[in-house]
C-alpha cells in the first residue's frame, strides 16, 4: 500500500496505473478515524476494482464556526493499519495547504436537496462536502465511489452534483453498519460517554418500531411515523432531538400525498445530540410502489 501527499504525485500514479492496465479505478472518500463501517466500503472497493484508492482529508469547508473541526478524532498510524487490512492500495493524504493553497473562490452547491435535515442545521455543511469531493473527483478521477448511506443525504447530494455536472463517475450507496446492539457506525461515536453511548441505543431502536409500524399498516402518514420516533428518542432523558424527518428518497422533498403508500421509498432521517455529541441515523424504506 502506498501513501501519497501531494495531488501531482497521485495522479501521476494513476495515470500509470491506467495506461497498463483496463480495470476500474475505485475510491472511497473519508476523514479519517476509520472504523468498520469505511472499512465495509474498501472491501466493496476491493471485489469490483483493480485499484482502490481511499483518501484522508479532514475538510475545513464543511465544520461550521462552532463545530468540531479541531477536535475531530484522528489517528492516522490507524487508519493506515485499517486502510491496508481492508484492501486499499493507495491512501491519499493531503494537507489542508494542498488541498486548498489560496483563497477558495469556487464552491459547488446544489439547492432543494440541503434545504432539510443537515442542510437546516448545519448551514453551508453540504456545500463544503460537494466542494471538495467535487475537486477530489477531479484529482483521482475515479470510475466508482463508495459512500455509506448512514448519511443518505451526503449520498443524495453527491449523486445531484454528478449527474448536474456530467462527472463520469458511478456512485456505489453501501448500506450502513451497525454496531453488534445497533448503533451506527461513527468516528463520533469515541465521544460518548458510558451512559450516553447507552441511551444512544434509542436512535436505531426507534428507526426499528417505525420499520415494524409501516410492515403492519397499509396506510400511515408522515406524521404519525415521526410522532412515533420522536416519542421513543425523547424516552432517553439524555437525547435532545435536533429533527426527526419523514421525506421521499432520494428527492428528500416532503409528499404531495398525505399517504406513503402512494410513493415508492422513504427515508427516515434524525438527528439527536447526546452531550456535546450530535449523531444521525436514518432508514430508507420501500412503500406502496
Amino acid at each position: 500500500m502506498e501513501v501519497i501527499h501531494s495531488i501531482s504525485d497521485l495522479r501521476a500514479r494513476i495515470r500509470s496505473y491506467r495506461r497498463k492496465n483496463d480495470q476500474a479505478v475505485g475510491f472511497v472518500p473519508t476523514m479519517g478515524f476509520l472504523h468498520e463501517g469505511h472499512a465495509s466500503l474498501l472491501r466493496k472497493a476491493r471485489e469490483q476494482c483493480g485499484l482502490v484508492v481511499l483518501s484522508i482529508f479532514v475538510n475545513p469547508l464543511q465544520f461550521g464556526p462552532n463545530e468540531d473541526f479541531e477536535r475531530y478524532p484522528r489517528n492516522a498510524e490507524r487508519d493506515l493499519y485499517v486502510a491496508e487490512a481492508a484492501g486499499a492500495d493507495i491512501v491519499f493524504m493531503p494537507d489542508i495547504k494542498e488541498m486548498y493553497p489560496g483563497q477558495i473562490r469556487t464552491a459547488v452547491s446544489v439547492t432543494g436537496l440541503t434545504d432539510r435535515l443537515c442542510g437546516a442545521s448545519r448551514p453551508g455543511h453540504f456545500d463544503g462536502v460537494a466542494t471538495v469531493v467535487s475537486k477530489l473527483f477531479h484529482i483521482v478521477q475515479p470510475d466508482q465511489a463508495f459512500f455509506g448511506l448512514k448519511d443518505a443525504q451526503q449520498v443524495a447530494v453527491i449523486q445531484q452534483v454528478v449527474n448536474d455536472l456530467n462527472m463520469p463517475v458511478e456512485i456505489v450507496p453501501c448500506p450502513t453498519l451497525r454496531e453488534p446492539d445497533g448503533l451506527a457506525m461513527s468516528s463520533r461515536n469515541v465521544y460518548l460517554s458510558e451512559e450516553e453511548r447507552r441511551q444512544a441505543l434509542v436512535l436505531s431502536q426507534a428507526l426499528q418500531k417505525a420499520e415494524d409500524y409501516v410492515q403492519a399498516n397499509a396506510n400511515f402518514t408522515a406524521a404519525q411515523l415521526n410522532q412515533l420516533v420522536s416519542r421513543h428518542i425523547a424516552s432517553a432523558p439524555l437525547a435532545t432531538i435536533d429533527y426527526v424527518e419523514v421525506l421521499e428518497y432520494p428527492t428528500l422533498q416532503p409528499f404531495e400525498s398525505s399517504y406513503l403508500s402512494d410513493l415508492s421509498s422513504i427515508i427516515i432521517a434524525l438527528a439527536v445530540k447526546f452531550g456535546n455529541t450530535r449523531l444521525i441515523d436514518n432508514l430508507i424504506l420501500p412503500v406502496g410502489k
